[in-house]
């Protein structure tokens, strides 16, 4: 089965930092663009950043600029989402997703795997 498989999430405090790995299963990751997404209880999924082929990012939320990033490891097929300075805001389900390039991951994003849980609460 062609998906993602996301890790690293955890309960952590206000001012915290963390690291997500999104892995790929079933195909490798060259000649995607990937894109990390959110969702928080109660509300709809949101994209939060992206990786292009050329390692040039895209934020979707101008929220997490100066406190999240992005980075791509293609030899293990692997995009990592580097996060600081946790907000109780920034609690919500991770998961990722990848597609020809980020302005077609925002809306069409593909092989979505179960997300990881990150929990920010003093």
């Amino acid at each position: 089965q062609l998906q993602f498989v996301e890790s690293g999430g955890g309960l952590l405090q206000p001012g915290g930092s963390l690291r997500l790995s999104c892995m790929s299963s079933g195909f490798t990751l060259d000649y995607f663009a990937i894109g990390w997404f959110r969702q928080a209880p109660g509300k709809e999924r949101e994209g939060v950043l992206c990786v292009e082929t050329s390692n040039h990012i895209t934020y979707y939320r101008d929220v997490v600029k100066g406190r999240f990033t992005i980075s791509r490891d293609n030899g293990k097929n692997t995009v990592y989402l580097e996060m600081n300075n946790l907000k109780p805001e920034d609690t919500a389900v991770y998961s990722c997703a990848a597609g020809a390039a980020c302005s077609v991951v925002i809306d069409n994003g593909s092989y979505w795997g179960q997300g990881t849980q990150v929990t920010v609460s003093s």
